[in-house]
């Protein structure tokens, strides 16, 4: 026999390969262990240099200039104690629910023998798949020996005879043999399968051979069906306008009146939390009456939760539609870059707002920091010179429908909030604003009730600050 039978005090599962190679018979011997501490040693060499992957802790991170609000010291002073216990709690279970072995850094070794994937190895939860790529490049020897380890799955070669019969499966496989392409033919019958079932997590394989160790990600992910829009050729099955009022029916039928001028068939969607509610008349108008003074996000949550396209236009109630409100640029802006979730124009009056927005994680005791900065672009949109990425923009956008509810508007903040929603959309909405849009905005007209809801009192403000420091787990903000 050319291969070595190795003992150990691991239970062992013996596959043996027969090969035909000219005329001489070939043996391969296949060892699985579990993955006990008793037996790490015997799997990996003692003298490994190489790191493969390394956990980074996040340092602290620091609030500075001018306009810095610490967060804490606007927590109610009788409850701080156990806001702060409390917080801690429900961060370190965010960190389980969000953190996975995909998340930690991995340094690949130089000048190493072992072939793997380096990336795009995606598995199914709990279904069997072939791990691409696996190979060994090394001179001649008398015997050539590899190890594959995993954490959350199991391993195993399929059968080299007739069906499909293989080994039972482990975390640990061993292949030795004195062929290497038998070795080789092996390792590309090598299968891995998840023992945990979570619609997207991670595992980390670990491929030895002598003194080589190398790390590579197997992403373990529940496939996903697409949503499709199919939106024809015309503006009125792609957009829908939507709006929140608030005791402002005059504005709003000046608003209507002037979309109907350019768009006489577009939807128009209302959320409306007047206190006294008045019908709003009109063809295509879909007017939703809420409970009063639920504020602002709370109506955007029941306008957008409502619309059926692909895209929707958020306007204010008191804009005024303009020549230059050219929905459709908007739409060719999104439609030419299918990553973009957010496109914002330029309002009279206030100019093409945008700003960035800054966010250090910081360490998981004291939060994270942020830092909100005006007219702050990052690159310009390809293909669209006057429009650019940013982080956040006015309140005249188009909004992809569905990226936009996956985040929402936080119903707590009724009744100053903006940048707020970009905030919690930062990391996973791609925002662009562009100067060749923009809208009207109608002159102001006095009153006296709406100004009493709309004006933010002090306690208002406290209340929004200590909702940061607990939801977003934040240490500080700066607004600039």
């Amino acid at each position: 026999m050319d291969s070595l039978l190795q003992m150990g005090r691991c239970k062992q599962v013996l596959v043996l390969a027969i090969f035909c190679l000219s005329a001489s018979v070939m043996y391969s011997f296949i060892y699985h262990y579990s993955t006990t501490e008793e037996h790490t040693d015997q799997l990996v060499p003692q003298q490994i240099r190489a790191v493969p992957s390394i956990s980074l802790r996040q340092p602290n991170c620091t609030c500075q200039g001018s306009g810095v609000l610490v967060l804490k010291d606007h927590l109610p002073k009788d409850r701080y104690d156990d806001i702060v216990k409390r917080r801690a709690e429900e961060y370190r279970k965010h960190h389980i629910r969000t953190s996975s072995s995909l998340n930690r850094l991995i340094l690949a070794p130089s000048n190493i023998p072992l072939q793997y994937p380096i990336q795009g190895f995606t598995v199914v939860p709990l279904q069997k798949t072939l791990i691409p790529g696996l190979a060994l490049h090394a001179a001649k020897r008398q015997s050539y020996k590899v190890t594959l380890r995993v954490s959350s799955g199991v391993l195993a070669i399929k059968a080299l005879g007739e069906g499909d019969q293989e080994g039972q499966g482990e975390n640990e496989i061993t292949v030795q043999s004195t062929s290497l392409s038998d070795l080789n033919n092996l390792l590309g019958r090598m299968t891995y399968t998840s023992t945990v079932y979570r619609m997207r997590t991670g595992d980390l394989a670990h491929f030895t051979f002598e003194h080589h160790e190398a790390v590579f990600p197997i992403v373990i992910q529940q496939t996903s069906m697409p949503v499709l829009y199919d939106i024809g050729n015309d503006i009125n099955y792609r957009v829908t306008i939507v709006t929140k009022t608030f005791l402002r029916y005059t504005e709003l039928q000046v608003l209507i009146s002037s979309i109907r001028t350019y768009y006489k068939d577009i939807k128009i969607i209302i959320a409306d939390d007047s206190l006294e509610p008045q019908k709003v008349n009109g063809s295509n108008i879909e007017q939703y009456i809420m409970p009063p003074a639920q504020g602002w996000f709370a109506g955007r949550n029941l306008a957008v939760s409502q619309v059926t396209t692909k895209y929707f236009l958020w306007v204010d109630d008191d804009f005024l539609f303009t020549d230059k409100t050219k929905i459709e640029n908007l739409v060719e802006v999104m439609e030419a870059t299918p990553e973009l979730d957010v496109v914002g124009g330029s309002v009279a009056g206030h100019g093409q707002f945008y700003f960035s927005l800054v966010y250090e994680e910081g360490n998981g005791e004291d939060g994270g920091c942020l830092k909100r900065e005006g007219a702050v672009k990052y690159q310009p949109v390809p293909g669209f010179p006057t429009c650019s990425f940013t982080s956040g923009v006015i309140n005249l956008f188009l909004g992809r429908t569905d990226a936009v509810r996956k985040v929402g508007f936080d119903p707590r903040l009724k009744r100053v909030a903006h940048s707020e929603f970009f905030m919690d959309g930062l990391g996973s909405l791609l925002v662009a604003s562009c100067s060749h849009v923009s809208i009207g905005h109608q002159p102001k007209i006095a009153n006296a009730k709406y100004s009493s809801f709309r004006r933010q009192k002090s306690k208002d403000f406290e209340d929004k600050l200590a909702h940061h420091f607990f939801k977003n787990h934040l240490k500080c903000i700066r607004y600039g």
